[in-house]
């Protein structure tokens, strides 16, 4: 029998007498002051013990600090990493231990087969596991899988003691919401936003909606906590976080098995503390408040886990293309060192040659939508008025003089609550009496509200139209002129914008209209 020598292959560039180009990945899942001591001295040790080695060649350390290593798409250094190996930047990696790089079974064997395809190792230190010399994944399976476990085992022991103190009343909110500040032990005032809290809360009462508030911190230059700007989802979150009455409700969200985070609607306990800290608004005005939104909410035919709820830009879905059909996309264009909104069709940005038309900018709507509103207000008894008698008389169906009836009743009842709102801030009229008045009202709302959506689900589809054309007839007739973008009113009375081309846009309202705007 003929004798065999097996050869093993290099695989490393030493061959060719190159050096090893080594990387080393950190992490550490808090950014506590110990964790960051933690990983200065992780970075200092990889950048001593690559440097030591004569044939190494010093590739850089990643590393991602606070950050969690059980999903890897939630970790910036890492995704880097793995960019510079594609590139081939790096030829061999270096990692404490294999919690240290995933936590999570799956995505440690992926990371690794992703760097064996490229001929990239890794080295486990606490392990002591190369990557490139194992002939099975199977024991790097099973280490990996103990890192999972572990994982699993601290997060399900940090739940049970946190839900421990949700049940006693000692968890502390370290993050406390605008208005509040923490003093190490308790959330306390700050009485600069504890101000503003307090206006939020009086517009939401007269009526205003979250964008007009906004718009108006806005304008008076008021930060937000973290310094940025004022949106309707902020607003809208205040009015709606009961800790503004001193009571707290714990456990509003929760972590499912795949480390996902929900929103909690009864799947899990939740707490509530009562007079856990000093209150804000009187838990009258914050109920008051809460009926509002719904109001408006019943008013814009939204309800709660809507589609609409969960886009977050009035535009979104409603900008059509007038040559293919398809809807249009938000992007952010940059050009000569400043950025802008612009909003570019679906299929043109997929394939040029299927569409020809061009991106809009996200100020040439708004603004064409502002002076179709405004012409809608110089000439309502024009334009608007003989359209809903036309639809009315047009049809012989009696239920549509009922709903334009309700509607008129409805834009009434608004002009009562906000005018009981002036009366209270000038001192005529009593909270007590103030709160009474406006459940009656907001009872009377729904009332109408009711009757309408009985009626739109009996009769034909003319019923939504002479509602939508009644309620802006009402909004033009006060004669109040837009002075910039309004996002309430576009969702209010816009079905969708068709784009004719970049100059020239359709807006097809709701009670059926359609009106061109050329800019």
């Amino acid at each position: 029998m003929k004798k065999v020598t097996k050869i093993e292959e290099n695989k490393t560039p030493q061959a060719n007498g190159k050096k090893l180009r080594v990387a080393a990945y950190c992490r550490v899942s808090t950014d506590s002051d110990a964790q960051a001591e933690s990983l200065e001295a992780q970075i200092t040790h990889y950048e001593n013990y690559i440097n030591s080695r004569s044939d190494w060649e010093y590739a850089g350390v990643y590393y991602d600090e606070g950050i969690t290593g059980t999903k890897k798409e939630k970790r910036p250094e890492l995704k880097r990493m793995l960019a510079d190996c594609k590139a081939g930047k790096i030829d061999f990696i270096v990692s404490k231990s294999i919690s240290r790089f995933s936590r999570n079974t799956a995505d440690c064997l992926e990371l690794v087969r992703k760097l064996l395809a490229l001929n990239i190792p890794v080295y486990f230190e606490k392990e002591n596991i190369n990557t490139g010399a194992m002939e099975s994944e199977l024991f790097l399976s099973i280490l990996s899988s103990m890192a999972a476990d572990e994982s699993l085992s601290i997060s399900e022991n940090s739940k049970w003691s946190i839900q421990n103190r949700f049940e006693i009343g000692t968890f502390k909110i370290s993050y406390p919401p605008y208005g509040y500040d923490w003093d190490g032990e308790q959330m306390v005032i700050n009485p600069e936003q504890t101000k503003i809290v307090k206006q939020i809360f009086a517009y939401a009462l007269s009526g205003q909606g979250t964008s007009a508030i906004a718009r108006k911190l806005n304008e008076d230059q008021v930060p937000t906590k973290k310094g940025g700007r004022w949106n309707a989802t902020t607003i809208k979150g205040i009015l709606r976080n009961e800790k503004y009455t001193g009571d707290c409700l714990f456990q509003k969200t929760y972590t499912d098995s795949c480390f996902n985070r929900h929103h909690n609607h009864g799947e899990k306990n939740m707490y509530l503390a009562k007079d856990h800290h000093e209150a804000i608004i009187s838990h009258e005005d914050f109920e008051a408040a809460g009926r509002i939104l719904e109001q408006h909410a019943k008013e814009k035919n939204i309800s709660a886990g809507s589609k609409k709820y969960q886009q977050r830009y009035a535009f979104s879905g409603n900008i059509i293309c007038g040559e293919c059909g398809s809807t249009f996309k938000r992007r952010i264009h940059y050009t000569a060192g400043t950025s802008y909104v612009a909003w570019c069709c679906n299929t043109h940005l997929a394939d040029k040659d299927a569409c020809s038309m061009m991106f809009i900018r996200d100020e040439d709507l708004k603004l064409a939508f502002v002076t179709m509103m405004n012409k809608l207000v110089f000439s309502s008894k024009v334009i608007l008025k003989p359209y809903v008698e036309g639809i009315r008389n047009g049809s012989s169906d009696d239920s549509l003089r009922r709903v334009q009836e309700l509607t008129t009743e409805l834009a009434k009842n608004t002009e009562q609550r906000e005018e009981l709102q002036k009366l209270t801030a000038q001192g005529f009229i009593d909270k007590i009496l103030f709160s009474t008045e406006t459940n009656n009202l907001l009872s009377k709302a729904d009332d109408c509200h009711r009757e309408i959506e009985a009626l739109n689900n009996t009769v034909s589809s003319d019923v939504s139209k002479v509602t939508a054309a009644t309620d802006l007839l009402h909004f033009t007739e006060k004669g109040e002129m837009l002075t910039s973008y309004d996002e309430e009113l576009f969702e209010k009375y816009v079905r969708q914008i068709m784009i004719k081309s970049r100059t020239e846009f359709s807006f097809g309202l709701k009670c059926g209209l359609c009106l061109t705007e050329r800019i």
